[in-house]
């Protein structure tokens, strides 16, 4: 199993782990900072041991990391993982936006279910089923959120207390589960500008940005 620091610090960016499995390019390690893609969030980007993480990929509860070169360690062995900070904290920002924005949208329209969503350093994105355009929802709600990014408002993420493995995302009287990377203050996120997009008949999307 591996420990999924991430989890109990975001923000750090780089740490010791010990080589639990080698196959061929294909690494586990005993714990990490690096995120795989689980979520819609989008997997870090970085290296171990010096050598570029091609793809990393969540499998049940370990962490694959598939390495671009051959790993220049073996199994037991002592690595250090460091991850690209400027992508992972746009990740934490948009993500913790995305949150936001769903349930300001969700007190607006009374609509809770996505049907889509995902987390890249560019954007951030909610999908859903809508029966006309929302352009004329989304500068209530861009304003409404702006204002609360603009103050210092605590972010919390923690293990839900029936469920050891599985992480809750608390803001305000707003609570999801989530076990993706965030920010601990809303102020942290900044200003961001919202964005509509048809995604076809009947369905609505919200594009998020980081101004």
């Amino acid at each position: 199993m591996t420990k999924k620091l991430f989890w109990e610090d975001p923000y750090k960016t780089e740490c010791e782990a010990t080589v639990l499995s080698i196959n061929g390019k294909e690494v586990i390690l005993d714990q990490t900072i690096f995120f795989a893609f689980s979520g819609g969030q989008e997997s870090d980007s970085g290296r171990i041991n010096g050598i570029p993480v091609k793809e990393a990929i969540k499998s049940n509860d370990n962490i694959i990391y598939v390495l671009e070169d051959e790993p220049n360690f073996k199994k037991g062995d002592k690595v250090i993982v460091k991850i690209d900070w400027e992508k992972r904290y746009k990740i934490m920002r948009l993500h913790s936006a995305a949150h936001i924005i769903y349930f300001l949208f969700a007190e607006k329209t009374g609509i809770r279910k996505l049907i889509g969503s995902n987390i890249t350093k560019e954007k951030a994105r909610l999908d859903y089923e809508y029966p006309e355009p929302i352009t004329d929802i989304l500068p209530e709600i861009e304003e409404k959120a702006n204002e609360l990014f603009s103050k210092d408002v605590e972010i919390k993420t923690y293990p839900d207390e029936n469920d050891k493995s599985r992480m809750l995302w608390e803001c305000l009287n707003w609570k999801i589960p989530c076990g993706g990377t965030h920010v601990k203050s809303t102020k942290e996120i900044g200003k961001v500008k919202l964005k509509r997009k048809n995604i076809g008949s009947g369905k609505e999307r919200i594009e998020i940005y980081l101004l």
